[in-house]
């Protein structure tokens, strides 16, 4: 290598160095350390993940009124219709 080149060379290698580590900087991910899992810089702007738990058959409440109904009209007298 030759007297010109070397600074040019560093320089090149300073900005490619500096580049790389702000780009990891920028990315954010999830890190473990500790035991501790850390969120990522975004973790105000991510996806919900929690769902709020509910009915698990959501036919249940259909099947119970059709049921019921069944049972009002054999009290009642009236033939029930076929589906």
């Amino acid at each position: 290598m030759t007297q010109a080149k070397r600074p040019r060379y560093a320089t090149t290698l300073l900005l490619s160095g500096l580049f790389t580590l702000s780009s990891l900087a920028a990315s954010g991910c999830q890190v473990s350390i500790g035991g501790q899992t850390l969120p990522s810089p975004y973790y105000m702007s991510d996806d919900v993940q929690y769902f709020p738990p509910g009915p698990e058959f959501t036919l249940a409440k259909e099947a119970a009124a059709l049921k019921a109904q069944a049972a009002e009209a054999e009290k009642a007298g009236q033939p029930q219709q076929q589906r």
